[in-house]
């Protein structure tokens, strides 16, 4: 039976689609709903979500952060205010055209993102620098009508975190923007073990409406990359189209400058592509809602199930995320749907462990087995734990780095994009039509320009002309 639920994934070698989606279901972090296009998150996946929201929102607090709630409706008159914004946005916007039975005067938006609520909220809110800065953050829900979905990755209601900032100068916004990137780089890294590429969106993929967008990007295991957060400095663009200004300190009248920066579940797509295997999920400790399963051999014997109770109140004690499954099924069954369902350390104890005074502890990433004596279970399991943790990382920047290519020709950097998946390095000229012409001869974008520049030849990749900027290109999700 046990062999049966592992065989039950396709492997990331045959199909990684089919292996992606069958992890997503059999771990059962997510499933489909009758509403097209949307997914309800279980509560596997949702435990992971909550345990992203609290480690972001304390990091987030930290450095000032307020968090507020605007409405969900956006009325079509205020998001027609900034042009290249609504314009960036209109082909996937919800609307509502009716409440009840009444056509309404005037269409809403389900909001797809809330620049334009938090602009006309500033407008009223401001008046002078004593009023500056607004350092405010949104948990909730966007609509956005994707036409292709997949499970976290896109789906047409997601849930996220929007930060939106006015500051009084052009100087302060960036600092904040800047300090927002940091601030999911290294949450991606000391938490989700997820090593990732800081840099500046070009022009053609920046944020409709931004001045300048920053992203970090990571690269799953198929070679793909992903966007897995983003920071804008809109500079006063949307402060002159809504009005919103102060009064500076020697009285004169100024626009604000402004940010905002969001990440959502699709970072949950990132865990599962950057860090999980053949047989499931593979969590890593500090995100893991469950980082130790207990799992009693022979059960039905006397002792047994008390001894692995008395385990868990030790662990409980450390901090640690502990449960037992103490279910009918047989060991091997549990051992795999622990596996499945990516729980960090599974501890195996039955009598033969009683008698020793012994418990076997296996890591779920390497597979490793380690006999623990009950006396120091606690501060041995934390130190796989923190062990699990630092090589998970490693080995995914191993994984990215030795995926990361470099180019200095086209003819290279065409076989590079389309016989090995990962990132290419490649110099730019900064012009639009090369940009348009690599993503329609090889689907390929441009990722990032990373603020670490290497000069890796004079030339740009596409055209020839001299290069203005060293660029991160790759396949995306």
């Amino acid at each position: 039976m046990a062999k049966k639920l592992v065989e039950a994934i396709t492997s990331m070698e045959e199909d990684f689609a089919q292996w992606y989606t069958d992890v997503v279901k059999k771990a059962e972090l997510c499933d489909y709903t009758s509403v097209k296009g949307c997914m309800v998150i279980k509560p596997a996946g949702y435990a992971i979500w909550e345990n992203i929201q609290k480690e972001l929102d304390a990091r987030f607090k930290a450095t000032g952060v307020q968090n507020v709630y605007m409405p969900v409706f956006i009325p079509e008159g205020l998001l027609q205010k900034e042009k290249d914004h609504v314009e960036g946005f209109a082909p996937e916007v919800a609307w509502v055209t009716h409440g009840g039975l009444e056509k309404l005067q005037e269409r809403l938006c389900v909001r797809p993102t809330s620049e334009t609520l938090f602009c006309d909220f500033y407008a009223k809110d401001i008046q002078s620098h004593r009023d500056l800065p607004k350092v405010y953050n949104q948990w909730c829900s966007v609509v956005r009508w994707e036409k292709t979905t997949r499970p976290f990755l896109r789906s047409r209601e997601f849930l996220w975190q929007e930060g939106h900032t006015a500051h009084a100068t052009a100087e302060e916004a960036q600092e904040r923007t800047i300090q927002m990137l940091n601030v999911y780089a290294d949450f991606c890294e000391e938490v989700l073990a997820i090593p990732v590429i800081k840099g500046q969106k070009t022009d053609k993929e920046k944020f409709a409406g931004a001045e300048a967008t920053y992203t970090i990007e990571a690269l799953m295991h198929d070679g793909k990359a992903l966007q897995s957060g983003t920071s804008h400095n809109f500079g006063d663009g949307f402060a002159k189209a809504f009005g919103i200004q102060y009064t500076d300190k020697e009285n004169k009248l100024q626009y604000v400058h402004q940010t905002s920066w969001g990440m959502s579940t699709r970072i949950m797509g990132a865990i599962i592509m950057v860090h999980g295997d053949n047989s499931g999920l593979v969590l890593p400790p500090r995100i893991a809602p469950v980082q130790v399963d207990i799992i009693p051999i022979q059960q039905h014997k006397e002792g047994v199930l008390e001894k692995a109770q008395e385990l868990k109140s030790v662990l409980d004690a450390a901090g640690l995320r502990v449960k037992i499954d103490d279910t009918d099924k047989s060991p091997g069954f549990k051992f795999a749907e622990q596996e499945m369902r990516g729980i960090p350390v599974r501890i195996e104890c039955g009598p033969k462990d009683i008698e020793k005074g012994q418990v076997i502890v296996v890591r779920r990433d390497t597979r490793e087995k380690y006999t623990v004596a009950f006396e120091t279970l606690a501060e041995e399991v934390q130190k796989i734990l923190d062990t699990m943790q630092k090589e998970m990382l490693e080995r995914a920047r191993a994984h990215r780095d030795s995926h990361t290519y470099e180019a200095a020709d086209y003819e290279t950097f065409k076989k590079t994009i389309e016989e090995k998946p990962g990132f290419v390095k490649a110099m730019w000229c900064g012009c639009k039509e090369c940009e348009e012409k690599i993503k329609e001869d090889l689907q390929a974008t441009s990722r990032c320009i990373p603020f670490e520049q290497e000069n890796l030849s004079e030339n740009c990749i596409c055209c020839g002309k001299p290069a203005k900027k060293m660029v991160y290109w790759g396949r995306a999700y």
